[in-house]
């Protein structure tokens, strides 16, 4: 991996969850276009290893923080513009599930995820928007197909639900600033988003190189056209 070019006018992208899977994946496909990016995690150890994986590029800035606390999301957002100048991007993609049901779960899990899936893209696009006002720039939300297909008992997916209607209701807020929105809605992904799980589902499955690419052709389409809503499947995924 080369060194980004350090320029006023380089782009510059904010992505949260980036140490890891589809985070991870875009920061190296935005990294290798010579971009810079900035990307938060809660695990300090994780962003250090990404970091170096890549060769401590100076391109990269890490940032240890909760996507679901408001001073932490503001924090990294302050920390992206001293470091780069601007901010064009932001891809809201912290998330997890607790892989359990309604009626038979634990709730002990719940409220985090709830915080980290619904409220953590909300505070981000608040903590952004006047950056990205003023480059006309992009909110990218990282959805699940769990949020376009009801699937019994599944709380994972009703904050999935929520961030699909997140997506439409900021687009029709920020699009009379020129601020694009758009929500990637993956299907079935090998990331460590399974890990709780002990193992894969089954079937055939996508990789967070498929989805990085998605997510980056969202965000380099031509000035005025704003995607607003892509939803991947892998092939012989039924729902």
């Amino acid at each position: 991996m080369t060194d980004t070019p350090d320029t006023p006018d380089t782009p510059v992208t904010l992505i949260t969850g980036g140490g890891s899977g589809i985070g991870a994946a875009v920061a190296r496909r935005l990294l290798d276009a010579g971009q810079r990016v900035a990307v938060t995690g809660r695990g300090e150890a994780r962003l250090r290893a990404f970091s170096a994986e890549l060769g401590h590029p100076e391109g990269l800035l890490t940032i240890q923080g909760s996507t679901a606390e408001h001073a932490q999301v503001v924090a990294a957002v302050e920390a992206t513009l001293k470091e780069f100048g601007r901010l064009d991007t932001v891809v809201a993609n912290a998330g997890f599930a607790t892989h359990d049901s309604v009626a038979e779960g634990d709730p002990a899990g719940w409220t985090e995820m709830v915080l980290t899936n619904v409220l953590g893209p909300a505070l981000l696009i608040r903590a952004s928007i006047d950056a990205l006002k003023e480059t006309r720039g992009r909110i990218v939300l990282v959805g699940s197909v769990a949020g376009f297909v009801n699937t019994p008992g599944n709380i994972y997916g009703a904050t999935k639900w929520a961030v699909t209607g997140l997506a439409e209701n900021t687009r029709r807020e920020v699009t009379q600033w020129g601020v694009g929105v758009t929500l990637i809605a993956p299907g079935r992904v090998e990331t460590p988003f399974w890990e709780a799980t002990g193992s894969l589902p089954p079937g055939e499955l996508l990789t967070a190189d498929q989805i990085a690419d998605s997510v980056v052709w969202a965000m380099t389409q031509p000035a005025g056209v704003d995607v607003n809503t892509v939803v991947v499947r892998p092939l012989g995924q039924p729902n």
